[in-house]
């Protein structure tokens, strides 16, 4: 059985691991793929919780791998998704969040901060001419995971499983607090440097690139959903590089000259797949004078980790952690809103699946 800075060592390596690769990690020449670091992993907890009167025994054990893990892992997740589009910081509990802001000629007396708490309620504010630094609120998350009793000592459930569940939910948190901050800073810009319409419209955006540049070099933001629409539509415009890959991607890695970065995306209910946590109707124009990170995120603290006995003796494990989203903009940064991809007119999966017509011994049904 490995010693604890060992477990928390292989725990935070295979929660940093890509599943998809081929080789995960590689040590002393060797190399593994990520289903035998995840077994491997499943032994170790077996061997410390394998059994109630074990896990009974260890538990503070068990929970002090899963706190180092997500300690140290969920800011990782976070700038791993987006880095490009967010400044990540990390802070030990009761220190201020503190972020320092760009200030120069151009800029000056015009930032806008938009915080949006975790229960919805938005804050806006300004800084004054003086600031050079700003505080990000932080507010506390959750998120749980539940384990049959019977099912942990089957083995058919494991905390290598828990760990990750419970991870995949607080990243999804995290991200919906990013794409509230950034719907909830657009109407801080002016008017002139925002642009709504049904459909993608070349001329209109082409104007808010212009605009953005004026002040640097412009990066583009948005979903997949919106890089799709930017394709040129005269197939003269293409270039053999082009064409391959849009028939790898779908898309283009460039508009133009200029740089775009795709945002990840996710419904927030896989079951119902009614909504995404960014709204892919928005498309932000950033350039690099403006602050190439509008988004910022501040962790507090340590996660903490408790359980839950239930009635029927399952165990739910819940996890607490303090985090702060902000979203800053100014006069320098144009959003381009594509109505057409809005939450009310994009595709819905639900719909969709319940539009499914279904043959079953030559009988059709609908669902």
């Amino acid at each position: 059985m490995l010693d604890k800075k060992n477990f928390i060592t292989l725990a935070k390596t295979v929660a940093k691991a890509d599943p998809k690769a081929p080789k995960a990690y590689s040590y002393n020449g060797q190399d593994f793929s990520y289903s035998e670091l995840n077994e491997t992993l499943r032994r170790e907890f077996q061997e410390i919780a394998g059994t109630y009167a074990l896990y009974r025994e260890n538990k503070n054990l068990v929970f002090s791998i899963i706190e180092e893990t997500l300690t140290d892992v969920l800011p990782q997740r976070v700038v791993q998704n987006y880095g490009q589009f967010a400044e990540v910081k990390t802070f030990a509990q009761g220190d201020r969040p503190m972020f320092r802001r760009k200030i120069d000629g151009t800029n000056r007396a015009k930032q806008f901060i938009t915080r949006v708490g975790l229960a919805g309620n938005y804050e806006v504010f300004k800084l004054a001419k003086s600031s050079e630094s700003f505080e990000v609120p932080t507010s506390a998350i959750g998120g749980a995971a539940q384990i049959g009793f019977e099912e942990f000592l089957d083995g058919r459930a494991d905390f290598a499983e828990l760990v990750n569940i419970v991870m995949e939910g607080m990243d999804d948190l995290i991200y919906e607090e990013i794409g509230k901050a950034l719907e909830g800073a657009i109407n801080q810009l002016p008017a002139m440097n925002r642009v709504v319409t049904n459909g993608f419209d070349a001329a209109s955006f082409d104007e808010l690139v212009r605009m953005a540049e004026s002040y640097g070099n412009v990066t583009i933001y948005c979903t997949n959903e919106f890089a799709v629409k930017m394709i040129p539509q005269e197939a003269w415009r293409y270039t053999e590089a082009m064409k391959d890959e849009l028939y790898r991607t779908g898309r283009l890695s460039g508009y133009r000259d200029k740089n775009v970065v795709i945002l990840p995306n996710a419904y927030k209910d896989v079951i119902e797949g009614k909504e995404k946590v960014i709204d892919p109707s928005f498309c932000w124009i950033i350039p690099s004078g403006a602050d190439m990170k509008p988004v910022k995120v501040a962790f507090e603290g340590d996660t903490l980790v408790d359980e839950r006995a239930n009635r029927d003796w399952s165990r739910e494990i819940q996890v607490y952690k303090k985090v702060g989203v902000i979203c800053m903009m100014n006069n320098a940064i144009c959003v381009y809103k594509d109505t057409s991809l809005s939450k009310e007119g994009a595709f819905n999966l639900a719909d969709t699946v319940h539009n499914v017509v279904v043959v079953d011994d030559g009988e059709t049904q609908s669902i």
